[in-house]
């Protein structure tokens, strides 16, 4: 009967206990990273009445008979649960996703503590600690490599009030950008030069002394952004002065025929003969009947002619004017007959004043009486410019000639004849494409040069000029810095230059920096010139120079080394020449000024990253987290603070998102994982527990108050 009692004790007990654990969850369902517990019933050691017997013979085996004596509490079991997450406006209120737990030291990091709590904030020393003063633990950013190193102990994260960060002078220069390789470009701009006196070598020299840059006229671009794609020996006829031949032999009478044939620089000869010469024809007969037939195949050949009469004698002169693309542009004839005195006292002739400008990608000729090469726009300039001024109008063999053509500011060619010198004549510029038999002509260029065709009489004001020329043009700038932190703007100008049809395309580079920075030691050092080439499928090929050495000459440190990162050779990770228009994708440096600490946020990865006054960011420190094998194994130290035991296993510390450690989000905390509506029906069921178990000592009581009244 006894036992009775004392099992309704235990039971009383264990009810007692487990009252009490769900009344401190209950008391914890506010408590920021509270994990609840839940008491563990177990039966006490029973009382043997008889113990079991097997079966034997015809009996069968037997149970044995236990009385159990109560109930205990033998175990307590912590929930760790995920907590749900509550949004705060605090910056450094941060919440675990997943295991883990923040660590927090009280004397510098000698002891460790564990917390879920993730309600921390910066002491007046700049201490990063929880409600408690308790220092949480991580990594600092180390001053010489500017870099967290989580490999590295743990330590106290302190982050100095007032933290200021010093300058940083820009170390590279990261380029991203495309420059168009195709036929039709938004981005161009034109080449010029400034002309000073007849250059004794071509190219001439542009407004700062240096070649004309991106001046191969093979891969320029008109007015609309049209690419020439001059090719080899496409180009143009040129002509300063019609061709002409005046007559010097009168025109015979009588029965004389006309036989001659005019050579064609673009088609075969062409033959033109005359019929009807009778004995009776006068000399002004024959003369009409020639100068028909001549002009009959004017559209032919480009000449025409015309009868002069000189007292009683008739001449007839030849004029080629040179406009005429399909004909010839010179006079060139002979007499079938060997007849004297009938075109200019002489069985044939040749006059010459048209020549070809033909683009040669490798060589240039700019001799004056003859046909010319030209691969830049500058040995154009100059070929056309020794022509215009070749002809000796004096006859003794000293030209002296005011008449200049050069590259204007718009990239045009420009011509003037203001007269004032010997040999000045009447300009009558006539040009024509070139089609010959295996060059076909090049329609954008010839249009371009076209423009010049004009009358321009020695003395006058009037000027002509070809439409304009351009070079593809690509530019950008960004700010770099120095030792002080002062700014300054490097500008990266590109030009295509060259196109070679088996390896690819080759674009000038023009860096340069505001004077009195420097970057270079040859005048002017505020400029610096280099190339990029690309591969035929619009890869990198390689690019000059990979840095600059720049000095701002304004009491910072000289010879600062910048590194320009376009990219990886024969990669696409940088510079680019596809056939897409010019384009930057990104354009960065390292550098920035010093700067004041204005605000910290956190990451997932749980890196404090400082935002500075110069607008820099950069991770200041990292929390760093510790994983257990068993967190059950924890026991409780107050104020949220959990201790390591020896069933909980050592901590594993790291970072956050890490093996198995969870993620960080900021200016949030994670709640209690009390579940309220549980922890009231747990209550329910446990006074009822407990009423049970207080009936079963009331019971028994009145049971031996009956064994009792058997006595009386």
């Amino acid at each position: 009967m006894l036992k009775s009692l004392f099992s309704g004790v235990s039971g009383l007990q264990s009810h007692q206990v487990a009252m009490d654990v769900e009344s401190n969850n209950i008391a914890n369902v506010n408590t920021v990273g509270f994990k609840y517990s839940r008491a563990n019933f177990s039966d006490l050691l029973a009382q043997t009445k008889a113990i079991a017997t097997a079966p034997q013979g015809q009996f069968g085996g037997k149970n044995p008979v236990q009385v159990g004596l109560g109930s205990t509490v033998s175990s307590m079991t912590r929930i760790f649960s995920q907590g749900s997450i509550q949004n705060s406006d605090k910056n450094t209120d941060i919440a675990i996703h997943g295991d883990g737990f923040f660590i927090i030291s009280p004397d510098g990091g000698s002891t460790y503590k564990y917390t879920r709590a993730g309600d921390f904030k910066f002491d007046a020393g700049g201490n990063f600690v929880d409600n408690n003063g308790f220092v949480t633990q991580g990594w600092l950013r180390d001053p010489a490599t500017d870099k967290i190193d989580s490999t590295a102990p743990i330590s106290d994260i302190n982050i100095s009030p007032g933290l200021t960060t010093p300058a940083s002078s820009t170390t590279e220069v990261v380029l991203k950008t495309n420059l168009n390789s195709g036929v039709l470009v938004k981005s161009f701009s034109p080449t010029y030069q400034v002309l000073s006196g007849a250059p004794t070598t071509p190219p001439a020299l542009d407004k700062n002394g240096n070649p004309i840059e991106s001046d191969d006229v093979g891969v320029m671009f008109n007015e609309a952004g049209e690419a020439f794609v001059l090719q080899k020996d496409q180009g143009i006829w040129a002509s300063f002065l019609n061709a002409t031949l005046d007559g010097t032999g009168a025109v015979a009478s009588g029965a004389r025929e006309l036989n001659v044939t005019f050579g064609l620089d673009n088609l075969l000869p062409q033959n033109i003969t005359t019929s009807g010469g009778v004995a009776g024809n006068s000399a002004a007969d024959n003369a009409n009947r020639y100068v028909a037939a001549i002009n009959a195949q004017s559209a032919t050949t480009g000449v025409s002619a015309s009868v002069r009469k000189v007292g009683t004698q008739y001449y007839i002169d030849l004029v080629n004017t040179n406009s005429n693309a399909a004909a010839s542009h010179n006079i060139r004839f002979s007499d079938a007959n060997g007849n004297s005195g009938v075109l200019g006292g002489a069985g044939s002739s040749t006059v010459i004043t048209a020549y070809k400008y033909q683009y040669s990608p490798n060589t240039a000729v700019t001799t004056a009486g003859s046909d010319k090469k030209f691969r830049t726009l500058a040995d154009l300039r100059y070929a056309m410019e020794q022509e215009a001024q070749a002809v000796d109008t004096n006859g003794n063999g000293l030209i002296d000639s005011n008449i200049q053509i050069s590259i204007n500011k718009q990239g045009k060619l420009e011509l003037v004849n203001p007269g004032g010198a010997s040999d000045d004549y009447d300009i009558a510029l006539n040009i024509t494409g070139i089609a010959v038999a295996g060059v076909a002509e090049n329609t954008r260029f010839t249009r371009n040069m076209q423009a010049l065709n004009s009358v321009l009489p020695a003395g006058t004001t009037g000027k002509a000029f070809s439409q304009s020329f351009n070079a593809a043009t690509h530019s950008n700038s960004i700010d770099v810095y120095d030792s002080l932190g002062s700014k300054h703007t490097l500008r990266m100008e590109f030009r295509k230059v060259a196109v070679d049809t088996s390896t690819g395309s080759t674009w000038s580079m023009k860096i340069s920096v505001p004077a009195p920075a420097t970057i270079d030691t040859i005048a002017p050092k505020n400029e610096k010139i280099g190339s990029v080439r690309f591969n035929n499928d619009g890869s990198l090929a390689t690019y000059n120079p990979p840095n600059i050495s720049f000095s701002g000459n304004n009491g910072s440190a000289p010879n600062q080394q910048v590194n320009l990162s376009c990219g990886t050779v024969n990669k696409f990770d940088g510079m680019t020449s596809f056939d897409s228009y010019s384009a930057t994708s990104e354009i960065s440096q390292d550098g920035y000024t010093g700067g004041d600490l204005i605000g910290i946020r956190i990451d997932q990865s749980g890196t404090l990253v400082g935002s500075f006054s110069n607008g820099r960011s950069f991770g200041l420190a990292q929390i760093a987290m510790a994983k257990f094998t068993n967190n059950e194994g924890l026991s409780t130290d107050g104020g949220n603070v959990y201790n390591k035991t020896a069933n909980s296993g050592d901590s594993v510390i790291g970072t956050a998102a890490t093996a198995g450690r969870g993620f960080i989000q900021s200016a949030a905390l994670e709640a209690s994982n009390v579940d309220l509506s549980r922890a009231l029906t747990q209550l329910i069921i446990i006074q009822r527990g407990f009423q049970a178990n207080g009936k079963t000592i009331t019971t028994s009581d009145q049971l031996l108050q009956t064994l009792i009244g058997l006595k009386q």
